[in-house]
């Protein structure tokens, strides 16, 4: 087969692999092998080619992703199409980063550097989208415990390098013109970080159990009012279903913007909620819209049996011009509270963390589709800062995870007039060394991705190894 041929293959290949390694619904083993044959193809074909392969075949495997993109009311089309074409570029340039440096037989700074460049490129994303971000290559990996508790020392960046360093060092050991210790090296290298991973069983110690249920009515509406006939329905409606929980339960978690309220009628839904949250000896934490003197916000009100109301206010609404932003955490008997979009966004997790947070509770409302891969974004929160998640979803996944990354109970929205899911949430140890030191690994890998460029800005020098020829 000629080179065209194999060119072809590599990218079919790599395009099948992060279809079904990636995206909303991932196989979370094939997102390890989706970038290994674009890896392999790179240095035995012009730079031209190799990029332009790698640019097809991630393109062609978010294809899963398009649809949720063109119909989605939470990322705009331009920022769609930056997206999925600002990731199919990314690794286009990850790849001709790796084949540069390992057609000039730097294996193992080929391994390294190009998922750094990658996973850097990211992160600086990350801290400029007015939507933070999610379901990247991390993502693909949050049902795997033994994998993400990484992300407790990393952070997910740690994960998000891994999945693309693993085939990056295979393929380096496999390049032609990588010859002696710099073959092996990355393999080496590879087989350390696996055997962490594995050794590294034994998980933090974790504080006593609350019994946590999420409720989320199927088609509930967006922000019903509670003064008027369908906003008192929808309350009186929550109210029974929280009758029926079983025994035991300590705090029910609703979706957000389940409610809207304003100065007169805000007290009307505090009163109705104390009554049933005194009756069964629960806290009940809703999301409301609050029209407050201070301005409009997308909220999480936490209602105790006894005492006053305990408020916190969304940090990141995204491109809701309409709504204010918080700037505060907010506890009640030592849990916190986030609303849906935070958990796309380092803070304000990362302060939960830093405080020893060791649950907090999420109102969230996702568009079907995405409701697993939101769901895991919060998981990857919490595993970050060592603290549970308590995930109540409309039109989503609702989840309740513990800090170590294990999924105690989920389920789908939809089939049944409510999504009822309960279980036993141990609180989790906090103050993780990702909490305490920030993305500090995200910083290294821009340093390793810079080491990369530089290197292979250089022009090269002349010896056997830069002359002899790799084949097919």
């Amino acid at each position: 087969m000629n080179k065209l041929g194999w060119a072809v293959v590599a990218t079919v290949a790599s395009a099948v692999l992060f279809f079904f390694g990636t995206g909303l619904d991932p196989v979370p083993e094939l997102a390890w092998v989706a970038p290994l044959p674009i890896l392999l193809l790179a240095p035995r074909v012009p730079g031209a080619a190799a990029m332009a392969c790698a640019f097809a075949a991630y393109l062609a495997g978010s294809a899963g992703s398009w649809s949720y993109f063109r119909h989605s009311l939470a990322v705009p089309r331009p920022a769609a199409i930056a997206i999925l074409g600002g990731s199919a570029l990314l690794f286009a340039l990850s790849a001709g980063l790796f084949r540069v440096l390992v057609r000039r037989g730097h294996g193992l700074p080929a391994a390294l550097a190009a998922p750094a460049l990658w996973t850097a490129v990211l992160y600086g994303v990350s801290l400029l989208n007015p939507t933070g971000i999610m379901d990247t290559l991390m993502t693909t990996q949050a049902d795997r415990p033994a994998v993400l508790r990484l992300a407790a020392v990393t952070g997910g960046w740690g994960v998000e390098y891994l999945v693309l360093f693993v085939p990056a060092a295979v393929a380096a050991a496999l390049a032609p013109r990588v010859r002696g210790l710099a073959r092996v090296a990355g393999l080496v290298a590879t087989a350390a970080a696996l055997t962490g991973l594995v050794v590294w069983t034994t998980p933090p110690p974790s504080g006593p159990s609350v019994r946590v249920a999420l409720i989320a009515m199927d088609k509930g509406p967006w922000a019903a009012d509670v003064d008027t006939f369908e906003g008192r329905t929808t309350v009186q409606a929550y109210v029974d279903e929280i009758e029926r929980l079983p025994g035991g339960v300590q705090a029910v978690v609703l979706p957000e913007a389940a409610f809207a309220v304003d100065r007169t009628s805000r007290p009307r839904l505090v009163d109705t909620v104390t009554e049933v949250a005194r009756a069964r000896n629960l806290d009940v934490v809703t999301g409301v819209i609050d029209t407050t003197p201070d301005g409009r916000f997308n909220a999480a009100l936490a209602i105790p049996p006894s005492g006053p109301p305990v408020e916190y206010r969304k940090w990141h609404n995204g491109d809701s011009p309409n709504l204010g932003s918080g700037t505060q955490l907010a506890h009640f008997a030592g849990i916190g509270l986030m609303v849906c979009m935070d958990v796309n966004f380092a803070d304000p997790a990362g302060e939960y963390g830093k405080a020893g947070t060791g649950l907090v509770l999420v109102p969230a409302s996702d568009e079907d589709v995405d409701g697993w891969a939101h769901s895991r974004t919060a998981l990857i929160r919490g595993v970050e800062n060592g603290f549970s998640v308590a995930w109540s979803a409309a039109r989503g996944t609702p989840m309740l995870a513990d800090a170590q990354g294990h999924v105690l109970a989920e389920a789908h929205t939809g089939g049944s007039p409510f999504t009822v899911v309960v279980a036993d949430v141990p609180i989790g140890p906090g103050k993780t060394p990702y909490a305490r030191f920030g993305d500090w690994f995200a910083w290294l890998c821009g340093l390793v991705a810079l080491t990369g460029l530089v290197v292979a800005a250089r022009r090269p020098s002349l010896s056997p190894v830069t002359t002899n020829t790799g084949q097919l």
